[in-house]
């Protein structure tokens, strides 16, 4: 199988599940009289515009971030090349695994060597993060735990285990942040060492030698910008949360457009709620999870599931399906300049 194949099968594998659900869930919640009350008027179209315009947000803060870490040697569209790149790798894999965490093979192509990358994946990795530890607080001082897990049509064991499985996957992204943090600012050296003696257990051993990887990665990004100046830090952070708050309002907009009458606020930090759980979706960019998290979550604010399912369409387009397409335009070029750059240092 050539890679033009497997780009394809990749491309068609996520895309196939979004659409077997969407299509299931338009035969359980649809009916003919739901698409007639959707009025196509001029807030609609403003409504999908602002989307859109929050969509390019997001990708400015992404790339903002790029050129901060990588102290402008990455320039604008090279930045904007490796963040969509990435959107393409989240699209394409589970979201445990995300676009990331291979960043530094994009970065290293642009002209970044791999230590100087490996450093800068692992402080984005950081970054994203620190925004869903640090913003957790802050949205349930906004909004109550009553409106954002009482939903589910009066069904309490759904909303119950919505909410235990909300918990878990944080608690998850408050370790995983105090690892990073403490690999990266603290004891890089001892927790790499913890890592190989564990991984040296007979069961866990097959990961030892990416275990080890990762391990001299912390070391290097610890020693590289642990004494990064407050400014630099700043920077850094402040693109995070453009790129993380731009994603989130992609959605407000859409309700703007769709029902201008829905609590904007409580839309807002459901979505902090929605993309918690994303994070440990086992499907490739979270397709068909994210349909049906999206429809169920948000029914109760609408008064119509089939309503929230053509949201949710609308949604998915403005962040999934835009990035998927537009990397599949993107990547056969990428892997064709690699091609050639291989073949002129192997001629030199």
């Amino acid at each position: 199988m050539n890679d033009s194949i497997k780009l394809l099968v990749k491309v068609l594998l996520p895309v196939g599940i979004g659409i077997a659900v969407v299509g299931w869930l338009m035969a359980r919640d649809f009916d003919i009289d739901t698409w007639r009350s959707i009025s196509w008027s001029h807030t609609a179209i403003a409504g999908i515009a602002l989307a859109l315009l929050f969509t390019l947000g997001r990708e400015t803060g992404l790339a903002w971030r790029f050129r901060v870490l990588s102290d402008r040697k990455l320039n604008w569209w090279q930045c904007f090349k490796i963040t969509m790149l990435c959107e393409f790798v989240s699209a394409i894999t589970p979201t445990t695994a995300g676009g990331s965490a291979v960043s530094m093979v994009f970065m290293k192509r642009e002209g970044i060597d791999a230590g100087r990358g490996t450093a800068l994946t692992m402080t984005t990795l950081f970054l994203d993060e620190l925004f869903f530890v640090v913003l957790c607080p802050i949205i349930f001082l906004l909004e109550p735990a009553s409106r954002l897990f009482g939903f589910g049509n009066g069904e309490m064991a759904f909303s119950m285990g919505f909410k235990g499985a909300f918990w878990t996957v944080w608690a998850i992204v408050c370790i995983w942040t105090l690892i990073l943090f403490t690999g990266i600012f603290l004891k890089p050296e001892f927790i790499g060492n913890v890592l190989k003696r564990l991984f040296r257990i007979k069961w866990l051993r097959r990961w030892d030698k990416q275990i080890g990887k990762i391990a001299s990665d912390m070391t290097v990004t610890g020693k590289d910008i642990k004494n990064r100046s407050f400014r630099w830090w700043a920077k850094a952070v402040s693109a995070t949360f453009l790129s993380w708050l731009s994603r989130f309002l992609v959605v407000n907009a859409i309700f703007l457009g769709f029902a201008p009458w829905s609590d904007q606020l409580l839309v807002f930090c459901r979505q902090f709620v929605v993309w918690t759980l994303l994070t440990v979706s086992p499907t490739p960019g979270g397709s068909g999870v994210s349909e049906w998290l999206f429809t169920t979550y948000y029914g109760d604010m609408l008064g119509s599931a089939g309503i929230a399912l053509i949201i949710a369409i609308i949604w998915r387009l403005a962040s999934y399906y835009l990035y998927l397409f537009t990397g599949a335009v993107l990547v056969p070029a990428w892997i064709k300049k690699g091609i050639k750059t291989k073949h002129r240092k192997h001629n030199e």
